[in-house]
């Protein structure tokens, strides 16, 4: 699969981690897009749009503490759905309980990163997703 813009979905009720790691992400890729939705419901949205032809991002940023439906349940939805399950999900919390972290796995999350307090290391972690997901992970045909 060729990728030519590096397309992310960030589910993040907290605007300030929103706003620093959509900076982050805009610092290492001019031409990155990154769809913010605030939470779980407005998350689960994004199925109905992506069925009537909105492209998929390549991977989802999950936070886990969201208004309205929690990340695990947003998780659990989007990893139990028939076309929407391979899309890779890494959860980005504050949570680091470890019932959180063997829940997320158990739903199928792709990776599990604590939110840095500090802004450089937070912005270092934002990088290394970047590099990864946008430049070295390989998608499924």
């Amino acid at each position: 699969m060729s990728i030519s813009t590096c397309r992310i979905l960030l589910i993040e009720d907290n605007l300030l981690d929103a706003d620093l790691i959509k900076r982050a992400l805009q610092k290492m890729e001019t031409g990155i897009q990154v769809e913010l939705a605030s939470d779980g419901e407005e998350a689960l949205l994004y199925l109905e749009k992506w069925d009537k032809g909105t492209p998929t991002p390549i991977v989802i940023l999950l936070d886990l503490k969201l208004p309205k439906i929690n990340g695990l349940e947003v998780l659990k939805k989007l990893k139990t759905h028939s076309r929407y399950k391979l899309l890779p999900v890494v959860v980005l919390t504050s949570s680091n309980e470890t019932t959180d972290i063997q829940q997320a796995y158990a739903l199928g999350a792709n990776s599990y990163i604590l939110k840095a307090i500090d802004y450089d290391q937070f912005s270092s972690a934002i990088g290394l997703i970047h590099r990864y997901w946008c430049g070295l992970n390989v998608y499924p045909e």
